[in-house]
């Protein structure tokens, strides 16, 4: 049913309705689009359901799986109780839990203080910041081994096989591209509002708990869930650091059950991989809101 608009003069206008596009033009202007649309997600979505597949195999192989979901059997879930798969969550998420939040706070204090303050060795600051994260952390994984040996000497808790220890080498590279990514975000902050929390006699502190990072909330949702995210599945550094089995995270742990070729059960891997994957959906889907702005926010004043 077509509905008449009514303008300022009173005279009724009929709403305007896009032209409808014939088979072909319709085929070769939006068609594509959805079957590109479709092939891509088929090929995104196939690994995630062969790897469920295989969690659900009982047979513990993934040749096993080449038919999905041939049998279905919940064996691999249950086994996964006698294992240290659930200490290896509980250390995941305490590592990846202190990262994010200690990332959150360095990089939003940074942000703040290149954003907001002029001194001395702001902008070489700024540049350095860019060179280094230049270079992935793993790079220097041996000198942070020999670094945690002499520091265990002295303090137990900071050395070897110490998720503390661990913690600490993730917060020494969480500057760089964080502080880069809040510092565009800070920077479309007007400094008129830290100017008449002056006038009001607040401090710099009081501006910044109870005002800015109010303002900044969305990047500070982005740079705590990549943090998560990135710490969640990390294995280089957690491998060289952590020794003991009950410590270790659940990138360690699940590589330890198909590092070998002769003993590797895919059954379990898979089951655990299932698993190990809800935390990261949950907090990705409770914090989805803020992405969007919080990634495209900053690039709008530099």
């Amino acid at each position: 049913m077509v509905t008449q608009t009514q303008t300022a003069r009173g005279v009724s206008v009929p709403p305007r309705t896009a032209p409808r596009l014939s088979g072909r033009r319709w085929v070769t202007e939006v068609g594509w689009r959805h079957l590109v649309g479709v092939i891509t997600v088929i090929y995104a979505a196939f690994p995630l359901v062969y790897v469920l597949s295989a969690a659900l195999s009982p047979g513990g192989t993934l040749t096993g799986s080449n038919r999905l979901f041939s049998s279905v059997s919940l064996a691999n879930f249950a086994e996964l109780t006698d294992t240290f798969f659930w200490q290896w969550m509980l250390n995941t998420l305490q590592v990846a839990i202190a990262t994010a939040v200690g990332t959150v706070l360095m990089g939003a204090a940074a942000a703040y203080a290149f954003s907001r303050f002029r001194f001395r060795g702001r902008r070489a600051g700024l540049t350095a910041l860019l060179i280094i994260q230049m270079f992935p952390q793993m790079l220097a994984f041996v000198a942070i081994f020999l670094l945690l040996i002499g520091l265990g000497n002295v303090v137990p808790e900071l050395g070897l096989n110490s998720k503390i220890g661990l913690i600490c080498v993730y917060l020494g590279g969480a500057l760089g591209v964080n502080t880069f990514l809040m510092y565009g975000f800070f920077n479309t902050v007007p400094k008129e509002l830290d100017e008449a929390a002056k006038i009001d006699g607040a401090s710099h502190s009081q501006i910044y708990w109870t005002i800015i990072l109010r303002l900044v909330s969305p990047i500070l949702a982005v740079v705590g869930l990549l943090s998560f995210i990135s710490t969640f599945g990390e294995f280089i550094i957690a491998r060289v650091l952590l020794q003991s089995e009950s410590n270790w995270t659940l990138a360690v742990g699940l590589y330890g059950w198909v590092s070998s070729l002769l003993e590797a059960n895919w059954g379990l891997f898979a089951a655990g991989a299932v698993l190990s994957a809800i935390p990261v959906l949950a907090l990705f889907l409770f914090l989805q809101k803020y992405i969007v702005g919080g990634l495209t926010a900053g690039s709008v004043k530099g």
